[in-house]
């Protein structure tokens, strides 16, 4: 008796302890998706918000007009390329590097500490420095190219064409985020067993095979973590963006969430605005879900 005492009592000291929790989620989180949502059914205008009224109800309105325009899945197509673009060269430069940094030489800490140097920069500073970099008249980037090329690529404004620009937000995201996912998978490469992978080099397993074979499945989990984490980052990335390019040249890099920015506060259309949003949550939580469902951690026990 004394035994399931314990464990009521265990139980409900554990109950509540979750209810801060639990009543910031729901307040913070949780109600502001459910309004969110009501009102992208709703027309909810700069009238609506100078005379403090609730919005009206429009049904699909609001979605119709996006899909209508086009936006929605230019915004859709801009968001996609980018987030793949992305988690794919900075796991594979992420890993790199956490490769190099595993192994013991001198100045090794040193080399960790500056390498986080560009995770701790501000986003929007990042923006700005790389928009230096990529000016078209007395930019590093086209200084660098201009000598390589030995001045035959006269014009590159990176950011100003249509063509490039989107590639040019990537490359400041991956000079941004590479380091978190390089510390990740260093975090994961350090506990792969030695034993295994000495165990394996004297079976005559060559470093491909090894890493293929054993440091891959012993890094699955971690692996699955980071580019999760990831992925939510560059789906919701908004002030690369906004700082580097605003959404153009010509609407080139306009993704949901200067989509979103725009119909709520540029055109004071709040009711679009949430439409936005809902579509994006709702992209983002099935590719998470796939991406999740896909990745088959191997039990390594």
């Amino acid at each position: 008796m004394k035994k399931g005492s314990q464990i009521l009592t265990d139980n409900g000291y554990s109950f509540v302890l979750t209810i801060p929790a639990v009543i910031l989620t729901v307040g913070f989180i949780v109600v502001p998706i459910i309004q969110s949502i009501i009102m992208s059914f709703e027309k909810y205008g700069v009238k609506n918000i100078i005379a403090n009224k609730p919005g009206t109800w429009n049904n699909f309105g609001n979605y119709i007009r996006l899909f209508k325009t086009g936006q929605i899945p230019e915004a859709a197509w801009h968001t996609i390329v980018f987030v793949i673009f992305v988690i794919i060269f900075q796991f594979i430069l992420g890993m790199s590097l956490a490769l190099i940094l595993n192994k013991d030489f001198v100045g090794s800490r040193l080399v960790r500490s500056i390498m986080m140097t560009p995770w701790v920069v501000p986003t929007v500073i990042s923006g700005l420095i790389w928009m230096w970099l990529f000016q078209p008249q007395y930019g590093f980037v086209k200084y660098f190219i201009n000598i390589i090329s030995g001045g035959r690529i006269p014009n590159l404004a990176i950011l100003n064409n249509p063509s490039t620009a989107l590639g040019g937000i990537a490359v400041a995201a991956l000079w941004k985020q590479i380091p978190l996912m390089t510390l990740l998978l260093l975090a994961g490469l350090q506990n792969v067993p030695g034993d295994i992978i000495e165990a394996a080099t004297i079976d005559g397993a060559g470093p491909v095979k090894r890493f293929f074979a054993i440091t891959i499945p012993f890094m699955a989990p971690v692996i699955k973590i980071a580019v999760s984490m990831e992925i939510i980052e560059n789906f919701k990335q908004f002030p690369l963006f906004w700082t580097m390019t605003g959404g153009g040249p010509n609407g080139s890099t306009t993704n949901f969430a200067i989509l979103s920015y725009r119909e709520a506060f540029v055109s004071m259309n709040l009711g679009s605005g949430a439409a936005v949003t809902t579509i994006w949550m709702i992209m983002m939580v099935i590719v998470v879900s796939l991406y999740q469902k896909s990745f088959k951690v191997q039990d390594m026990s």
